[in-house]
């Protein structure tokens, strides 16, 4: 099928990169790309839970902190359960 595709020029260089690298037409080499992709395991989780069963954030192996003032500013955000489903 022939079609148009617009991307982002890192994507578009990634992906020619790939062709070349394979001996392959671009297009063939975003087919491949894609299949790879629909075939890839999903990603599970991390979720932990305490002692007491509430769920927790896993370690961020960064130091990071969650502060009070990180929790308000997401709460005075607009909740769309449709971009956690």
């Amino acid at each position: 099928m022939r079609t148009t595709v617009t991307m982002d020029d890192e994507v578009h260089e990634y992906a020619a990169y790939y062709a070349r690298a394979r001996g392959l037409t671009l297009g063939a080499a975003i087919s491949e790309l894609v299949r790879k992709a629909q075939n890839a395991p999903a990603p599970t989780p991390d979720i932990r839970r305490s002692p007491n069963g509430f769920p927790m954030f896993p370690p961020s192996g960064t130091g990071g902190v969650l502060t009070t003032e990180m929790v308000k500013k997401l709460e005075e955000e607009e909740f769309d359960p449709e971009a956690f489903a």
